[in-house]
């Protein structure tokens, strides 16, 4: 039985598992599962490999997309270039670091894009953030990184005022800021210069409409919620522990 699963902590809000049990079950895959791998400390990583023999592949998420790397043999090109990995495949004895999450995203927000989506507000710095960044790039939009506190690379939230927000229509919530079962928690944005002419892009997608898109939504913003981009940047993950080509650079 080949085992594929996810590692991070917790796990209760993994989308993974579900829905490779249901894609097995729908293709009549019958010699794979798919598991939960809570591991309370990163330290604990290389176990799991003494725990589960028949592992072939694992996804990562929150909070181990970049400290899992030094655990890894090798990384492709994109995964190297962003600094994070959500997908790890078994090779020769070997593991690979890859980062799906930047091909679900990409191809979940080029059909919303319009001309006026010129510049773009990442709001948070983990893993998640530095996949959409390198996206961003690949797509040729200049991008604002927007984090608690000031740094050389990004601006504070207090930062933001009406001149930013007109100036930047497409606004991306890369935190964990109004997942279940913190509904009511939003990235601190000014959300009366919202408009018509904005996108909100939450990669949060428990619940389906966060407060951050709800309140977009309220004053004429185009919305979209991570569900989309989870589906794709799991069949990419299929894709490559099965050997497949992905159109990841």
């Amino acid at each position: 039985m080949k085992t594929y699963g996810l590692i991070g902590y917790p796990l209760s809000h993994s989308f993974s598992k579900g829905y490779f049990a249901e894609k097995f079950k729908k293709e009549g895959i019958a010699d794979c599962r798919y598991e939960n791998f809570p591991i309370a400390d990163i330290a604990a990583f290389p176990t799991l490999f003494h725990q589960e023999e028949d592992l072939c592949g694992l996804n990562v998420t929150i909070p181990y997309k970049e400290v899992v790397i030094p655990f890894l043999d090798d990384l492709s090109d994109a995964a190297r270039n962003i600094g994070a990995v959500n997908c790890i495949r078994l090779e020769d004895g070997k593991k690979i670091g890859y980062n799906t999450d930047v091909i679900g995203f990409s191809n979940s927000l080029k059909p919303l894009l319009k001309a006026h989506h010129t510049h773009a507000l990442v709001l948070g710095t983990g893993g998640a953030a530095k996949a959409v960044m390198y996206a961003l790039r690949e797509l040729q939009i200049p991008y604002t990184v927007v984090s608690r506190t000031a740094t050389a690379d990004a601006i504070a939230y207090t930062s933001l005022d009406k001149k930013i927000m007109e100036q930047h229509t497409l606004l991306i919530n890369t935190t964990p800021l109004g997942m279940f079962p913190n509904v009511d928690a939003h990235p601190p944005i000014p959300y009366e210069y919202i408009g018509s002419q904005h996108l909100l892009y939450d990669l949060v997608y428990n619940p389906p409409v966060t407060k951050f898109l709800a309140l977009g939504e309220e004053r004429g913003a185009a919305v979209k919620n991570g569900h989309e981009m989870l589906i794709l940047q799991a069949e990419a993950a299929w894709a490559i522990w099965n050997g497949r080509e992905t159109s990841q650079p």
